[in-house]
């Protein structure tokens, strides 16, 4: 969000999208394109072919000292130390109640750590971390305003890369990175991912970044790349079951109840949240389901979710998939009512929805080698 009326920030890439029809919208105190042709459209290249996102506006921080992997593992839920290097990791940060600040990927390159967060987050991130860190020998640096950082998603994701790049991309197992020359400068390339396909990150210094998009559009021309928006990134993420800040998370829900407690190591060691998570692992009395809904009415976040006409959860994300052609949900309810195939309705505005649990994720492709 901007604050006492600040104009909001601007990608590397800015001027490229409102020059090549990108729809600007705000987004997490980012100006950023939504889309260019339609949402579908871009949805579509990206199962079928090929499609290019700016994510610049992700914050990308690195950390530096002796006391950097302490810090980590103590702002953080998951085991940091279990990283070996070129590893990266899906984590959290907590407030003392256990309440969800932000959802992290955490790398460890060599022996040193950065951390990539969301960009309407990233300043409560960077405040977090300072308010422990007095207790390390680390410091923290903001990469975010003098990098860039581009995700290449899609079937042919690697082979439109692989042109751009020094090393075989095929090397790179998931969610690793590993340092490589881009376009004949330093940069990183990891593969992780947000939409359910395979696909690559890369970053660089923010002066390249035109180059490298213009040099990912001409390499995957062939195979009909197209730019995407934060549309379209939002409905493949969806089709994939990955939970979004704001939406299936934030500091007033437990990360148990957003079905994100595999990332939460207790036994590690103390870490800030971990007394109120211990007690929500046991007292958690919700779980996030996917629900098919029997109409073409999308259930936005925030309608009721009942069972026999009694109030059982809440709806966090939904929409039309265009991968499977039908209406769907997540929601977190209780688990009286979270076994697949139970009957269920959503309150769509006044008028009661039938809709029926699934599992999640709605849409997996082949594992990734």
């Amino acid at each position: 969000m901007t604050t006492h009326g600040a104009p909001p920030l601007q990608t590397s890439l800015f001027d490229w999208h409102k020059a090549h029809g990108g729809r600007i919208v705000e987004f997490g105190g980012w100006a950023m394109p939504v889309q260019y042709t339609t949402i579908v459209d871009e949805h579509n290249t990206v199962r079928n072919s090929v499609g290019l996102f700016d994510i610049g506006h992700m914050g990308r921080l690195s950390f530096s000292g002796d006391g950097a992997l302490d810090w980590l593992e103590h702002v953080t839920t998951n085991h940091v130390a279990k990283l070996v290097p070129g590893q990266i990791q899906y984590s959290l940060m907590v407030n003392d109640d256990g309440g969800v600040i932000d959802d992290i990927l955490v790398y460890r390159t060599g022996d040193s750590y950065s951390m990539v967060c969301n960009a309407s987050n990233r300043l409560k991130v960077i405040a977090q971390l300072e308010v422990h860190r007095h207790k390390f020998d680390a410091m923290v640096n903001d990469l975010t305003p003098t990098t860039a950082m581009i995700a290449v998603q899609g079937p042919r994701a690697l082979a439109t890369a692989q042109a751009i790049v020094d090393i075989n991309l095929g090397d790179i197992s998931y969610y690793y990175a590993t340092a490589c020359t881009i376009l004949g400068q330093p940069g990183l390339v990891s593969r992780t991912g947000y939409t359910g396909e395979d696909g690559v990150e890369l970053i660089v210094p923010s002066d390249g970044a035109d180059a490298l998009w213009n040099a990912l559009l001409s390499s995957g021309h062939s195979w009909g790349i197209k730019p995407c928006g934060l549309g379209a990134r939002d409905t493949l993420r969806f089709e994939a079951g990955m939970p979004l800040y704001g939406h299936e998370m934030d500091e007033t829900v437990d990360p148990y109840s957003a079905g994100l407690g595999w990332a939460i190591k207790l036994k590690k060691g103390h870490f800030v949240g971990r007394d109120a998570l211990r007690i929500a692992k046991d007292d958690t009395t919700k779980t996030r389901v996917g629900l098919r809904l029997n109409s073409k009415r999308i259930a936005r976040q925030g309608c009721e979710v009942k069972l026999d006409g009694k109030p059982v959860g809440v709806v966090t994300s939904g929409t039309f998939a265009p991968t499977l052609g039908e209406t769907l949900a997540m929601a977190i309810v209780t688990k009286s009512a979270h076994q697949v195939g139970t009957n269920l309705t959503v309150d769509v505005r006044g008028t009661e929805i039938p809709a029926t649990v699934v599992p999640l994720p709605f849409y997996r492709r082949p594992a990734i080698a």
